[in-house]
């Protein structure tokens, strides 16, 4: 395919600011339709951005367009609901993290994906920023050459702080409402305040629980969450140790996210940028300790000024046209709701 054609549901805050805007920018991409419940927002961003067609419904939109791929940014508590039509299309679909807002409604979803002969990659951005992708390269690396030895723990740390970072500065907004949306049910196991507690937790900390196993590269479990709802510590499934610290302190108008991956010798350290922020992307660091007397190096090596979110919308499209595998498909984010429910279980004092 020479460009590929895709289909936007939903143009709100994140679908324009987060999403639209960067795939405006991916040279291998056209955005040809867009459905927006609120027909006059839909006009307003069309115009903006030059869309071609636009449509109140996705049904609309899937009955006429031929799309290749479909990017769909809506709460993640109507992905239930939604994803299972999305897939009609049998084409490569994009959302939000996560998955869903519940185990029941990801598991509904992964049933449907399994007979639409197409696949699902939800949008764990941090995946996407340049230096994620250089330093799980290199982590991978040196576990196979194991020259700074074993890996032995992974923390991350994110402190609240201001994840705009003036990425709403060119939102195209509409006073007229929209219709009442249809959403998905709350978990049927949990009452009304651990469903509560369970979606706050999912909503701001999964992106962590996922970069979590992407760094480990295997599947873990928590072992301990603490009462206060700072940290939680987890074990890989080789052993390997890993802590989660969530807003130990707060910043104003800073974003001070950090992932510490250490070996016996050294270390691969990453510094993330607000996730809206534009044209920066993260900082990787590496400690090299050989030992016997060799001196320790520090490298930080320069990568290109390009952000997370407009990285995410090439790989989608990369994924697409079968250049790469998409960077988290639904399987594995169904992962990231059960080791949340660990979490929220274990934090009950729930024996899990």
């Amino acid at each position: 395919m020479s460009k590929v054609k895709i289909g936007f549901v939903g143009v709100g805050g994140m679908g324009q600011c987060a999403h639209l805007k960067n795939y405006m920018t991916v040279p291998d991409c056209e955005v040809v339709a867009l459905a927006e419940v609120r027909a006059e927002l839909g006009q307003k961003v069309a115009q903006r951005y030059g869309i071609p067609r636009v449509y109140r419904t996705h049904e609309e939109m899937l009955a006429v367009e031929k799309l290749d791929g479909i990017v769909a940014p809506q709460p993640f508590t109507r992905h239930g609901t939604l994803v299972p039509e999305l897939l009609k299309a049998g084409v490569p679909i994009f959302t939000e993290k996560p998955l869903a807002g519940t185990i029941a409604m990801g598991e509904k979803i992964l049933a449907t994906l399994a007979n639409s002969g197409t696949w699902h990659m939800v949008g764990y951005h941090k995946r996407s920023d340049p230096a994620s992708m250089y330093a799980r390269a290199e982590i991978r690396r040196l576990q196979q050459t194991g020259e700074l030895g074993k890996m032995t723990y992974v923390r991350i740390l994110m402190p609240a702080g201001d994840w705009v970072a003036n990425g709403f500065i060119d939102l195209v907004t509409s006073d007229v409402p929209g219709p009442e949306l249809q959403w998905d049910p709350p978990a049927a196991d949990m009452d009304k305040a651990t469903y509560d507690a369970y979606i706050g937790f999912v909503n701001y900390y999964i992106h962590q629980v996922n970069f979590m196993r992407y760094m480990l590269g295997e599947t873990y479990h928590v072992s301990y969450a603490a009462p206060s709802g700072v940290l939680l510590a987890v074990e890989s499934a080789s052993g390997i140790a890993g802590v989660i610290e969530m807003s130990p302190y707060q910043t104003s108008i800073d974003w001070q996210e950090s992932i510490l991956v250490a070996f016996e010798h050294g270390y691969v350290k990453i510094e993330l940028p607000a996730p809206l922020a534009s044209n920066r992307p993260g900082r990787v660091e590496i400690l090299r300790d050989p030992g016997n007397g060799a001196t320790p190096t520090t490298t930080v090596p320069q990568l290109p000024w390009i952000h997370a979110m407009r990285q995410q919308a090439m790989n989608f499209v990369a994924a697409i046209k079968g250049d790469i595998a998409p960077l988290c498909e639904a399987p594995e984010a169904l992962e990231d709701l059960r080791v949340a429910k660990q979490y929220i279980d274990l934090k009950k004092g729930v024996t899990v």
